[in-house]
């Protein structure tokens, strides 16, 4: 899907987020330091990390400049409030780099951090990918620890079953 509208990108990643918040309303204050492995992200790291990327490399690049990413760790937001305020703000810096895209900065090139160039609109269909992968790690990382999750859609794979009718 190629992106040509900043003005229709906008709404439908204002969706995707949501969808993510969502889901980061259910994660337990006490659990934002597990992680099922030592030397892996923590709950908190992932959504530090989903911050971080948006703001500090995909913002940063369509904006025309490098990347300044730098991690994800507990020196940039600690504590469940901290933590989703630091979230919030973060996104709120790159949706004002992203309004301020023009359909002919869509097409425009960009050279990601692994030095690829590609255009802007590629660029964001990325961002998209990358915060559906990290939001599934949270589902599965939330699941392991016993957390009902909210179902993406509305309704859960069960739900669907039980109100498909058998031909």
């Amino acid at each position: 899907m190629e992106i040509t509208s900043i003005n229709t990108f906008l709404p439908y990643y204002d969706k995707i987020r949501e969808r993510t918040k969502r889901l980061l309303a259910v994660v337990p204050s006490d659990s934002l330091d597990w992680a099922y492995k030592p030397g892996k992200f923590t709950i908190g790291d992932e959504i530090r990390h989903i911050a971080t990327i948006e703001r500090y490399m995909f913002a940063e690049t369509v904006a025309g400049r490098p990347s300044c990413y730098r991690g994800c760790g507990k020196e940039l937001a600690d504590g469940y409030d901290a933590v989703m305020a630091y979230f919030d703000q973060l996104h709120e810096e790159s949706m004002a780099i992203f309004r301020a895209l023009s359909e002919e900065d869509l097409q425009r090139k960009c050279t990601t951090p692994g030095n690829a160039t590609m255009p802007v609109w590629k660029w964001l269909r990325a961002m998209v990918e990358h915060e559906i992968h990290h939001r599934a790690q949270l589902y599965i990382y939330l699941n392991m620890i016993g957390v009902k999750t909210p179902p993406m859609f509305g309704l859960s794979a069960e739900e669907v079953a039980a109100y498909t009718k058998p031909e």
